[in-house]
């Protein structure tokens, strides 16, 4: 709400409109009603054209844009969320080309998990491109513990424990300074539970 509030104070101003739409995306992702969901989603879209229209080269908006089709894009269950899968990839591409380090190397996770997660028959979805853009993340951003998460439950989810093994021994190296970065305190119980996890898979794999 003061997010919307500020960018409707002045419509003019680029930084309150892509902000609004990073609230829009994070609030649609905890929203279970898809009609609210999709309502929100709509808005941080609407609000990404708007900075877009007046500056084609912003990156958060065409990084926002991306993420807030994926919200709306998990409302549908048919043919026209394949089409929300293709722009996706056309904003994340877009906001890559502009500044691949932009939110810890976003782009490139975000692309990573799009090709991970979508069909190869009917869609983009594609393995090479996935490992390409998830590997990528862990050099672009090393130390941000949600590049190297994705990567070890990717490579575990392709039955390679060697590759999940030697990403998790790098994991643990950051995880303790990585833990007391107050800027990631809403990261933290997420990427705890998934940790243990891993730590579990890995050590039943060994067994």
């Amino acid at each position: 709400q003061a997010a919307r509030t500020l960018c409707l104070s002045n419509t003019s101003n680029t930084t309150n409109a892509w902000r609004f739409a990073r609230a829009c995306f994070y609030l649609s992702e905890r929203t279970t009603n898809n009609v609210t969901k999709a309502d929100i989603a709509e808005q941080g879209i609407a609000a990404c054209h708007q900075v877009l229209a007046r500056q084609s080269a912003s990156v958060p908006a065409h990084y926002y844009l991306g993420l807030n089709l994926g919200e709306l894009a998990d409302t549908k269950r048919n043919m026209s969320a394949l089409k929300l899968v293709r722009d996706m990839e056309h904003e994340f591409t877009a906001a890559r080309d502009l500044d691949e380090s932009f939110d810890f190397s976003g782009p490139d996770r975000n692309l990573g998990i799009l090709y991970l997660e979508s069909p190869t028959i009917i869609s983009i979805g594609s393995r090479t491109k996935a490992r390409k853009f998830l590997q990528r993340t862990v050099e672009v951003a090393p130390n941000f513990p949600e590049n190297r998460l994705n990567l070890i439950e990717t490579f575990l989810k392709w039955n390679d424990p060697e590759n999940a093994q030697r990403e998790l021994k790098g994991l643990e190296k950051i995880w303790p300074v990585a833990r007391e970065n107050p800027e990631w305190a809403a990261h933290l119980p997420d990427w705890e539970r998934r940790l243990t996890l891993i730590r579990r898979k890995i050590s039943n794999d060994a067994k």
